[in-house]
């Protein structure tokens, strides 16, 4: 084309970026070789944590030797001598002779705790007939509530007063304390007018029943050892609680003769005597 301009390259004249970008690709740097390993290594132990607390650790437990009483399935802890079971709607219908009679030679079962109440307004649908066949079936038996943040301490006190009347020879009220408070300060100020209600009206301590984890983040308030502790804690060759207990709810996958599902098996610190003890006496 005739018209067409040329380019004309003036002396000094520098060429545009474009004329001196490198055809080649530009190297990515590496990561190192060892960071890649250490996220490895810190993402497997993650891992392997998780599982042995979630899984392996129970599942360990319960194939490790057994250096106490076999029995109900399970591998009861050494050094006791008197065992119980606490029982609510969940286990279905009870063969309360059955307990009794079928229960291992070596590890018989001497008492039942069947929960009674829960909060202000509910009764547990088989606790009349639970509380009567242990009775029949001559165990040891006391009744329990299951205490929440929902109601007042005295409603559900007045609950629990309504429905269960003690006689000689049962064990003491007690409260199943394990509901994670929203407002910890006004959850242990109910729990304690609940406690010195049940004290007053039946003239015994009521124990108080709790996880060892949750014993330990929540209930550290003096007022709580003046009261026996009821400690769940499985898995374990002792319960994880810094301070004297009477009960230790060491497993909840026993298996009992006359109870159909699953159920929580219990240990008394200090035998049967101990257990005689906290019994409620005649007038």
């Amino acid at each position: 084309m005739a018209n067409a301009k040329k380019t004309v390259k003036r002396p000094g004249e520098r060429k545009r970026p474009s004329a001196r970008r490198s055809s080649k690709p530009k190297r990515r740097k590496r990561t190192p070789r060892w960071l890649h390993m250490l996220i490895a290594i810190m993402l497997m132990s993650v891992a392997l944590f998780v599982a042995y607390h979630t899984v392996l650790k129970h599942t360990l437990f319960r194939f490790a030797v057994c250096d106490g009483v076999k029995a109900y399935r399970i591998c009861l802890p050494k050094g006791y001598s008197a065992y119980g079971i606490d029982v609510s709607h969940h286990q279905g219908e009870i063969n309360w002779d059955k307990v009794r009679k079928e229960s291992n030679k070596e590890a018989p079962i001497a008492f039942a705790y069947i929960k009674a109440t829960e909060g202000r307004d509910h009764k547990d649908r088989l606790f009349e007939k639970n509380w009567a066949g242990a009775k029949k079936a001559g165990l040891t038996r006391g009744a329990y509530h299951y205490f929440t943040e929902a109601s007042p301490g005295d409603a559900q006190a007045l609950m629990y007063i309504t429905n269960v009347k003690l006689e000689p020879g049962d064990l003491p009220p007690m409260v199943d304390v394990e509901e994670e408070p929203d407002n910890k300060e006004n959850y242990i100020k109910e729990l304690k007018k609940f406690i010195l209600r049940l004290e007053e009206f039946y003239g015994v301590k009521p124990l108080v029943y709790s996880y060892a984890k949750f014993h330990n983040r929540h209930l550290s308030d003096p007022f709580f050892k003046e009261y026996e502790l009821w400690v769940a804690h499985y898995y374990t060759s002792s319960p994880g609680v810094k301070r004297e207990w009477s009960i230790w709810q060491c497993s909840d996958i026993g298996r009992v003769p006359g109870i159909s599902h699953k159920v929580d098996i219990n240990v008394v610190n200090g035998g049967i005597e101990n257990l005689n003890r906290l019994l409620i006496k005649p007038q």
